[in-house]
């Protein structure tokens, strides 16, 4: 059962360095449904559903990252989940 779902946009040197792969990972580790891709301004979007607890695993993990990755901001919402049935890269 989907409890929540956030909407995290991550900013700074995220480009290049293995981020959604690794949040892809991160995200399958903790049991979330969501997706993940790069846009064109140089961030990264998520948008991750399951339980607060595991949601909130993700969200410190995204404040770091992967090790070649530089992480200035992670900008997020909680919003309605949408009941999506994996953890996609888009």
């Amino acid at each position: 059962m989907v409890d929540v779902a956030v909407h995290i946009i991550i900013h700074g040197e995220v480009h290049g360095v293995s981020f959604r792969v690794s949040t892809q990972t991160k995200a399958l580790e903790v049991s979330l449904t969501g997706w993940v891709r790069n846009l064109s301004n140089g961030t990264v979007e998520i948008h991750a559903e399951g339980s607060r607890d595991s949601l909130n695993q993700l969200i410190k993990w995204c404040q770091t990252g992967p090790p070649s990755a530089n992480v200035s901001r992670c900008d997020l919402d909680w919003i309605t989940p949408q009941r999506m049935d994996n953890f996609r890269i888009l």
